[in-house]
């Protein structure tokens, strides 16, 4: 397995790429198999039986299904094998669900199945399938990530990618595929999952971009440690062992340098890690305000200003509901910093989601609203969080709690600042009496939190110990 230091350098540069949109994924058939879908050995079983061959003992499986194409003199035989097997519908695996939440917006497959669309889709995202080169040349509105399926899609299984003679005519057929994923090769950094490397359009394209490119960018996969199997003697095993050492060092070649996991379930946990690291570049604040308390008005209003804007100064991104009472102070905090220094900042680090205010069944729409901004987030600050009621009564939002349940529950780091009172006080009353709940493996933070309590000696010593809280999580 990849020495741990190793895997978090990866992590951190891997994050920064993700940060300038500079990422794409390449899923291969592992990803599928993951979802209950067979691989391409499954796939063939019943060709190669057909055939009168074993498939335990075929290693060159796109000869295999040309044998089966010049025995039966058509291709139809595989394009049934891929409707019948890929048109079974079937769950997005965790590894999909995670990929489709962060921010990536180009990804290759050579998969059939339609699960990273679904996976997409899951996620709120309109995503742009192309599977014809045709496509290509057509942009879906409102898209915000792009789907190439080099091989085809089950929708079309006459058209799928199968047999040698279509390798071998590829680069004349499907020459904007080529082209799409050269040039992505060199301007993205690449994460390959559920890939063997034996593809041989991508060995192709790999090796134009390092005959073409002597500064290549770099690539990752992640890959599965050789594991001892129970027919293995020591030389069988020692010898997979070397094979698989000698195809990690030629993928450096191409600048693909690869991660080495125990099990599968290994490589959903290492996505988190992304996901959750790039999440804590992501403050999600929470508070709503009729009226301040203790707090003469301006200053709670300076005090959510500051607070935003300092968190953009941090490089972090704000997310903000448009919280009544507080909504505009934050969002012009965060606006004053970025156009302050625009060649630093950028309006990316500003997400605003009003609530919608009309229309049927608000408190569902309103929950949606509140799970979707707050996935964007690993973060959550509460300020404040009260509201009018009925009869005119200012009470506490239960909102701002509703907030904090769901930034539990997707594992956000709560920082509810006590010192502005109402809910944000009595959510800092529960963490405060079982910090290890709240923050587990994490107790520098609970000092940090207790010292929220309070605005003494300044509402700018307030701002500052909030904003240390939420950069140390991503040094």
């Amino acid at each position: 397995m990849t020495p741990e230091h190793q895997i978090e350098a990866f992590i951190k540069e891997f994050v920064k790429d993700l940060e300038q949109d500079a990422v794409a994924v390449f899923a291969g058939a592992g990803m599928s198999k993951g979802s209950g879908y067979v691989d391409w050995p499954e796939l063939l079983r019943d060709v190669a039986a057909e055939l009168g061959l074993k498939i335990e003992l075929e290693h060159d499986l796109i000869s295999l299904a040309q044998f089966h194409v010049n025995h039966r003199k058509n291709s139809d035989g595989l394009a049934k094998r891929i409707l019948q097997e890929f048109s079974e519908q079937a769950e997005p695996s965790p590894a999909h669900e995670i990929l489709a939440r962060l921010p990536i917006h180009t990804y290759w497959t050579t998969n059939y199945d339609t699960l990273i669309e679904d996976a997409l889709r899951k996620a709120y995202r309109v995503p742009d399938v192309k599977h014809r080169n045709d496509d290509l040349t057509i942009t879906r509105p409102k898209r915000d990530a792009v789907v190439y399926k080099m091989h085809g899609d089950v929708s079309a299984p006459k058209d799928a990618v199968l047999y040698k003679e279509q390798y071998e005519t590829y680069y004349a057929t499907h020459a904007p595929f080529v082209s799409a994923l050269g040039g992505d090769l060199v301007a993205k950094t690449f994460l390959f999952i559920g890939f063997s490397f034996t593809d041989p359009n991508l060995d192709y394209v790999l090796s134009r971009l390092h005959v073409f490119n002597n500064k290549k960018r770099n690539h990752y996969c992640i890959m599965r440690e050789v594991q001892r199997e129970a027919s293995d003697d020591d030389e069988l095993f020692a010898y997979r062992q070397r094979k698989q050492a000698f195809r990690i060092d030629d993928l450096k070649r191409f600048g693909i340098q690869t991660l080495l996991v125990d099990e599968y379930a290994d490589i959903p946990r290492l996505l988190e890690r992304i996901e959750m690291r790039f999440r804590k570049k992501t403050v999600f604040v929470s508070g709503s305000a009729e009226e301040y308390g203790s707090w003469p008005r301006q200053d709670a209003l300076n005090f959510a200003h500051a607070l935003a804007e300092e968190s953009v100064k941090a490089d972090l991104r704000v997310v903000n509901g448009f919280g009544w009472g507080i909504g505009s102070s934050v969002i012009n905090g965060a606006l004053e910093a970025i156009y302050r220094n625009p060649m630093r900042y950028s309006e990316d680090q500003l997400v605003v989601r009003p609530f919608p205010q009309h229309g049927a069944n608000l408190p569902a729409l309103w929950e949606e609203y509140r799970q979707r901004m707050i996935s964007l987030a690993g973060i959550a600050i509460f300020v404040f969080g009260n509201k009018q009621d009925a009869s005119g009564a200012i009470v506490d939002a239960q909102g701002v709690r509703r907030e904090f349940e769901i930034a539990i529950e997707r594992g956000l780091v709560p920082i509810p600042v006590a010192a502005t009172g109402y809910m944000a006080k009595q959510l800092w009353d529960e963490v405060m009496a079982d910090p290890a709940k709240f923050y587990p493996g994490m107790d520098w933070i609970v000092p940090h939190i207790r010292g929220l309590e309070s605005r003494d000696p300044s509402d700018a010593d307030l701002v500052k110990r909030v904003v240390t809280i939420i950069k140390t999580p991503n040094r």
